[in-house]
């Protein structure tokens, strides 16, 4: 049966409560971790502040890995927010599920393609910000449309549209995969019978320890992909 979420409406506007209650949450979950890791912060670490510390310097490698060094401090903070944020996003969804008849309460934000499109529309939009910031309207334009040479513009405003996609259709995919594929394993136990509990139980475990390393691995890739994006904007073409 087809899972539906809940519905309403502001204006002229349709919006998925269920979507929206679990982007609050994860927001709320991000905020909930940075605080409690962040309290009473010693210069020896130890425990949590030694796992916040950890997340910073490996957000620092990532950055590092595909932007300039005089860069990292100026997009540490999106960084470190961004994974922060999609980790959560990609997990949540594989902790419980709540559904009430046909209506769905809980799943991962990021198993909605307008979440990670939204996610991807907000880094690609803030790479041409920075990059009319920095080089002003004609600088930007030169740099990132006619630079190397200007024949090449047609495949670089394409660029602009697959980049949006590939950033946002690979976590959509990788997510809404991994819950559909728990689901259907949950539901071996109802449409079979109690006695296939023995095979559902460690099929449902194991993929739910794949799925975690996933939503890692998921995470990882956009905020590289997203950093790469902003060097290519921000870095002046040869």
């Amino acid at each position: 049966m087809e899972e539906k979420t809940l519905l309403f409406k502001v204006g002229p506007i349709w919006f998925d409560g269920t979507i929206c209650l679990m982007v609050l949450l994860t927001c709320v979950i991000v905020f909930g971790i940075v605080y409690f890791c962040t309290r009473n912060l010693q210069l020896k670490p130890k425990g949590k502040q030694n796992v916040i510390e950890y997340l910073i310097d490996f957000i620092r490698g990532i950055i590092t890995d595909n932007m300039p060094s005089k860069e990292v401090t100026n997009f540490h903070l999106l960084a470190f927010t961004m994974f922060l944020f999609v980790l959560v996003a990609n997990i949540i969804g594989l902790v419980t599920k709540v559904s009430i008849g046909d209506y769905t309460y809980w799943k991962s934000p990021t198993a909605d393609p307008m979440v990670t499109l939204t996610l991807a529309l907000i880094m690609i939009a803030l790479t041409h910000f920075f990059s009319v910031s920095r080089f002003g309207l004609k600088g930007y334009f030169k740099n990132s449309f006619l630079s190397p040479v200007a024949f090449l513009m047609p495949i670089k405003l394409m660029e602009e549209f697959t980049n949006l996609l590939t950033l946002a259709l690979r976590l959509y995919g990788n997510i809404f995969a991994g819950e559909v594929l728990l689901g259907l394993i949950a539901g071996i136990v109802s449409s079979v019978g109690l006695w296939s509990i023995p095979l559902a139980i460690p099929l449902e475990m194991i993929w739910l320890a794949f799925s975690l390393f996933i939503g890692g691995i998921q995470a990882f890739i956009f905020v590289t992909l997203s950093m790469v994006y902003m060097a290519h904007k921000i870095e002046v073409e040869e």
